[in-house]
């Protein structure tokens, strides 16, 4: 039997890259769709098609920028930092999730049935 690679919850992906950039500071794409998977210990399987969109949602939301350098291969590379909006917003998707994962986890529990 495999295991299946798990679909992204809607609004937790720009958590994530917000808190890995928070974490590691600059990072190209490919980097950083590596170390989300690595995280999530190989459960999430992140492609351009689904990372490329989120990227440039964010830096057109102004929490991420972006700029041209060059990979540890020695590869041109778009490097993505977090802004001091970013930081902000970070606290902000934080509370959402802690709030809302309370709030799930209640209704996993056995005491409400």
């Amino acid at each position: 039997m495999t295991a299946e690679k798990a679909d992204i919850l809607a609004g937790t992906l720009a958590l994530m890259i917000l808190r890995t950039l928070d974490s590691l500071g600059p990072l190209h794409g490919y980097g950083l769709a590596r170390r989300i998977e690595q995280i999530s210990d190989d459960q999430l399987a992140l492609t351009q098609g689904t990372l490329h969109p989120a990227l440039i949602n964010l830096e057109q939301m102004g929490w991420i920028s972006s700029r041209w350098g060059t990979s540890e291969t020695g590869r041109r590379a778009k490097f993505y930092s977090l802004t001091r909006a970013g930081r902000k917003q970070l606290q902000a998707e934080a509370d959402n999730w802690t709030r809302a994962s309370a709030i799930v986890s209640r209704f996993l529990s056995e005491e409400i049935l």
